[in-house]
């Protein structure tokens, strides 16, 4: 699928390409995958479209590349369901936006709250999380654009969800522990 993400919007050159691996992950075909404000414009535009209100552009070539390095966007009322990756770690760097990332003990207990902002706000903009530590993403911004690191290949079995969150498919559920977690996590950062 072609994008109207483009730099010829604001006069600067060729548009990104998109091609849609499915309605929330796309792929470049570019030889140099770049992106800019266009680009980002138009994964907000994606995201706002689709049911979990996010989207990805991969720039690895495909599931399979050894390295997955992704531009992702989470609307604020974007669910996160905690998770943990096994046998890889994945960093963060925030674009745009700002979050709580909630790092939980294997129980469900908070154990850190990171608040991340993009360079120059005071706050944390990157992050690099080991395996075997479940986290999750409290959005308190509209947008949030942040870059993601991982190794590859794509495998889903190596990301482990907890029991003791929601699975995303019942939405008063989720609303209840997401609104639950934001209270502790603010309790979290008043008592430090």
């Amino acid at each position: 699928m072609g994008s109207s993400s483009s730099n010829e919007t604001a006069g600067k050159g060729r548009p990104t390409s998109l091609r849609a691996q499915n309605p929330e992950v796309y792929y470049s075909d570019d030889a140099i995958v770049t992106a800019d404000d266009a680009t980002i414009a138009e994964l907000k535009r994606i995201a706002a479209g689709n049911p979990r209100l996010r989207s990805r552009l991969c720039t690895h070539p495909d599931p399979s590349s050894g390295l997955h390095e992704m531009l992702i966007v989470h609307h604020r009322e974007a669910y996160v369901r905690p998770h943990k990756h096994l046998g890889k770690p994945e960093s963060f760097h925030v674009i745009e936006g700002t979050a709580q990332v909630v790092i939980f003990e294997d129980d469900g207990r908070i154990r850190d709250v990171l608040e991340m902002a993009p360079y120059g706000q005071g706050k944390r903009c990157y992050y690099r999380m080991p395996e075997q530590v479940f986290h999750s993403i409290l959005i308190t911004s509209e947008w949030l654009v942040f870059h993601e690191t991982t190794a590859g290949p794509f495998d889903p079995t190596r990301t482990a969800f907890p029991d003791w969150a929601p699975d995303g498919s019942d939405a008063a559920a989720v609303q209840d522990y997401v609104a639950k977690t934001s209270v502790l996590a603010a309790e979290h950062l008043a008592g430090r």
